[in-house]
C-alpha cells in the first residue's frame, strides 16, 4: 500500500483516496462544508485547504486532490491557517447575524468552524446581500440569505434521492439555490437535506422555533414507520417528542431516513388514548382501569375459546405479542393473527420463506433485481436509495412486474400481473451471478397471494436466485411487527381463524385488537376490546379501550424485514393513564386467573428468548440461509388482476401518521403534485 506523511506522521492508505481522507486516517481534523462522504466531490467551499509537497507553493483543496506516494501533507502550517481564515472571512461576508434566532444554532457547522478556524474580526464593511426565501414544501423551511452555496442539497436530491428538483441559478453574487418552478420537493427523502445543510439555510419547518438542542433529552432507538428498522434518535423535552433524527447504521439505513420517519412524530401528541373507556348506552365513557378490566373479564369468561380472536397490529413490539400469545394460549384461544392485511405467509414453510433473505446491504452485491408487485420508493424509501445507487453505478439492472411507477431510476418493464410473472418464471433471463427477487407485502396479501408466492419461488429456482452462499428470494414487508409475529408463531392454530375470517359477521363473540387499525370491522358484530394508542379506526369500533404506550414510550424488540432483531428504547413516558402493552396483559391475566409467569420486562424477555431463540440474537442477520423453495406458497388459481400499488397513502399508513398534521400536509401536497399542470399544459 502507498504511504504518505501527514504533519510528519507516516500513514498507509488505499489507492484512490483523497488527501482529506488520508489526513483523517492520521487523526487530523479537516474542516469542510461542501464535502460529504456519500455525495460527489464539488470543491465549492475551499475550507479544506491544506499544504502539499511536492506541489505548487499554495494551499490546495484536500477533498478533490488525490493522495500520492511519498506525499507530504501539512494541515496546520501558517500558510494553511491564513488560508482558512481568509476563506471563512469570505463565507461570512453576506452571512446574516441570525445565530440567536436560527434553529441551527448550537449544532451549526458554520458556527463551530468559525470559532475553530476563523478570524476574530472582518475587513469587510459593505452591506450584506439578501436573498428571497424559496418554497420547498411543508417540510423544509428556507432562509436562503444564510446559504453558502455548498450545493450539498443539490447533490443529495440529484444523486441520492433521484429527484433533481433543487438546483443553483446565477453566478457570483447572484448565485442562488432554488427549486424548479418554485414547487415543493417531490421526494419521500427530502428532509435529509436539513441534516446535510451545514448552515441554517434549510431547517425543519414543523420544528421551527420549538426548542434548542441543549434542552432536549436524546434517546437512540429504532423506527417503526416501515419494516426497515432504521436507526434513529428521538429528541424529547419533558413528555413531548420534539423531533426524530437519523443515526448511522451502514447495514440498514446508512444515514438517511424517510420523511414519514422524521416528521410523523407530532402525531404522538395528538388524538391519543390516555385513559380507559367502556361503551355504555352506545357511547364510549371514561372509566377506571378496574372498570375496564371488569368489562373485559366478564366477556372473556363468558365466551368460549373458539369464539375469541386476537389480531396484532403493524406497530406491536415482540414482548406484547409474546404476552398475548401466552395469555390467550392459556385460555385455549387458537384464533390469533399478526397478518391483519391477510398476507399469505406461513411460519411452517420456514423462516426464510418470509424474510428479505439477501439482506438490505446485499442489494449492493446484486447484479439483477426483479421487483414483483412492489414500489420500493413507497414501501421502503431508504432501501430504494440502495437500489438506485446500484443501478447508477452500472453494477445492477432492474426489471419490474407490476405498477409502472417512477422509481427514480431506469428499469425494464416486463408487465403488470400474474400472466407476466408466469411467462417470466417459465423463461427467466440467465447470466446473473447474484439475482434478486423482491416481492411486495401488498402482493402476498392478495386473495391469490399463496399462488403468487409459489410462482415467485418457481421463478427464483429457474433464475438461480437461491444457491450456496446466496439467497435472492425476498419479501419486502411494510409492517414493523410482521416478522416478529411470524417468528413467534402469532398465526392461527388448529381450527383457528385468520384475521380476515375473524371480522366476518357472526364469526366471534370477542375480538381483541392490539393496535390493529388497518382492517375492516364494518360487518363484525363481536365485542371489540381495543388496546392501542390513538383514536383511530379500532378505537371508534371498540366496546372497551385499554390505552397503550406508543413506540417512543416503551422499550421493545422489533424484527425488521431482513430478520434483524433490534432493540428500541423508551424516550418519554406513556401519556396519562396509558401503560405498556405487556403490562396491561400481565394485569389482565391476573384478573382472569391465568397469571403470566413474569413480573418484569427482563423476565418476559427471558421467556421470549427461551421459547424463541432467534429473538436473543440482537442485530444478527443470517445472510445466504438455505430455503426450500418447494415449501413456499401453495399452487392455486391466479387472478387476472394486475399487481397494483399500495392502496394506502404513503404518508398515512398508521395511526401515528394519520394523527400527524405534518403528514396530512405532505399527503395533500403529494396529491396536488400528481395533478398539477406544469409548463404549457
Amino acid at each position: 500500500m502507498p504511504k504518505a506523511k501527514v504533519n510528519g506522521v507516516e500513514v498507509e492508505f488505499e489507492p484512490g483516496m483523497t488527501v482529506l481522507q488520508v489526513a483523517e486516517l492520521a487523526g487530523e481534523e479537516i474542516p469542510r462544508f461542501c464535502y460529504h462522504e456519500r455525495l460527489s466531490i464539488a470543491g465549492n467551499c475551499r475550507m479544506c485547504l491544506v499544504e502539499v509537497k511536492p506541489g505548487p507553493p499554495k494551499p490546495q483543496a484536500s477533498c478533490a486532490l488525490p493522495a500520492a506516494e511519498n506525499q507530504e501533507i501539512f494541515t496546520n502550517s501558517p500558510m494553511v491557517k491564513k488560508a482558512r481564515e481568509g476563506v471563512m472571512e469570505f463565507l461570512l461576508i453576506n452571512h446574516p447575524l441570525d445565530c440567536p434566532i436560527c434553529d441551527q444554532g448550537g449544532e451549526c457547522d458554520l458556527q463551530d468552524q468559525a470559532m475553530g478556524y476563523g478570524r476574530d474580526e472582518t475587513r469587510f464593511d459593505e452591506n450584506k446581500r439578501a436573498v428571497e426565501e424559496k418554497f420547498m414544501g411543508p417540510l423544509i423551511k428556507t432562509v436562503m440569505t444564510r446559504c453558502i452555496q455548498c450545493t450539498r442539497c443539490v447533490r443529495f436530491v440529484t444523486e441520492v434521492a433521484g429527484v433533481p428538483e433543487i438546483g443553483m441559478t446565477g453566478r457570483g453574487e447572484d448565485a442562488e439555490i432554488t427549486t424548479y418552478l418554485e414547487g415543493a420537493v417531490n421526494s419521500e427523502l427530502s428532509g435529509n437535506v436539513i441534516d446535510l445543510c451545514p448552515v441554517g439555510a434549510l431547517t425543519s419547518k414543523p420544528y421551527a422555533f420549538n426548542a434548542r438542542p441543549w434542552e432536549l433529552k436524546k434517546t437512540e432507538t429504532i423506527d417503526v414507520m416501515d419494516a426497515l428498522g432504521s436507526a434513529i434518535r428521538i429528541d424529547a423535552r419533558g413528555a413531548e417528542v420534539m423531533r426524530v433524527l437519523p443515526r448511522i447504521n451502514e447495514e440498514v439505513n446508512e444515514e438517511w431516513i424517510s420523511d414519514k420517519t422524521r416528521y410523523a412524530c407530532d402525531g404522538l401528541m395528538r388524538q391519543r388514548l390516555d385513559r380507559p373507556y367502556v361503551r355504555t348506552g352506545g357511547k364510549l365513557q371514561p372509566a377506571s382501569w378496574a372498570q375496564a378490566f371488569d368489562a373485559v373479564v366478564e366477556k372473556l369468561k363468558s365466551a368460549k375459546a373458539d369464539r375469541v380472536g386476537v389480531i396484532a397490529g403493524d406497530l406491536q413490539d415482540a414482548e406484547s405479542m409474546k404476552a398475548a400469545l401466552d395469555l390467550f394460549g392459556s385460555l385455549g384461544v387458537t384464533s390469533l393473527d399478526c397478518r391483519q392485511d391477510g398476507a399469505a405467509l406461513d411460519p411452517k414453510a420456514g423462516r426464510t420463506s418470509y424474510l428479505f433473505n439477501s439482506s438490505i446491504a446485499g442489494i449492493d452485491e446484486a447484479d439483477h433485481i426483479v421487483l414483483i408487485g412492489v414500489n420500493p420508493r413507497h414501501a421502503a424509501p431508504v432501501l430504494n436509495v440502495r437500489i438506485r445507487r446500484a443501478v447508477m453505478q452500472g453494477t445492477c439492472k432492474v426489471s419490474v412486474i407490476g405498477e409502472q411507477a417512477d422509481l427514480t431510476y431506469g428499469y425494464d418493464y416486463l408487465g403488470a400481473g400474474p400472466e407476466t410473472l408466469t411467462r417470466f418464471a417459465s423463461k427467466p433471463p440467465k447470466g446473473a451471478a447474484k439475482p434478486m427477487l423482491i416481492v411486495g407485502a401488498e402482493t402476498v396479501a392478495r386473495a391469490d397471494g399463496a399462488a403468487v408466492l409459489a410462482l415467485v419461488a418457481k421463478a427464483a429456482k429457474a433464475m438461480g436466485a437461491v444457491k450456496d452462499g446466496w439467497n435472492g428470494f425476498n419479501i419486502l414487508h411494510t409492517a414493523a411487527s410482521r416478522v416478529g409475529g411470524l417468528d413467534m408463531g402469532f398465526v392461527p392454530g388448529e381450527g383457528g381463524l385468520t384475521a380476515a375470517q375473524m371480522v366476518q359477521k357472526g364469526a366471534l363473540d370477542v375480538l381483541v385488537l392490539m393496535g390493529a387499525d388497518e382492517i375492516d370491522l364494518s360487518v363484525s358484530d363481536a365485542f371489540v376490546i381495543y388496546m392501542g394508542t390513538h383514536g383511530d379506526a379500532g378505537a371508534h369500533r371498540a366496546d372497551v379501550i385499554l390505552p397503550a404506550a406508543a413506540y417512543s414510550e416503551k422499550a421493545g424488540l422489533y424484527v425488521n424485514t431482513e430478520g434483524r432483531v433490534q432493540m428500541a428504547s423508551r424516550a418519554v413516558f406513556p401519556k396519562g393513564d396509558a401503560k405498556e402493552d405487556w403490562a396491561i396483559l400481565r394485569a389482565l391475566s391476573e384478573r382472569l386467573g391465568k397469571t403470566l409467569p413474569y413480573d418484569s420486562m427482563n423476565q418476559l424477555r427471558a421467556k421470549l428468548f427461551a421459547d424463541h431463540p432467534t429473538f436473543g440474537q440482537i442485530d444478527y442477520v443470517a445472510t445466504g440461509a438455505a430455503l426450500d423453495l418447494a415449501a413456499v406458497g401453495t399452487a392455486g388459481d391466479l387472478s387476472d388482476a394486475a399487481f397494483a400499488g399500495p392502496a394506502h397513502d404513503f404518508y398515512l399508513t398508521n395511526p401515528i401518521a394519520r394523527a400527524s398534521v405534518t403528514m396530512a400536509e405532505c399527503s395533500a401536497t403529494a396529491k396536488a403534485a400528481r395533478v398539477k399542470p406544469v409548463a404549457a399544459e
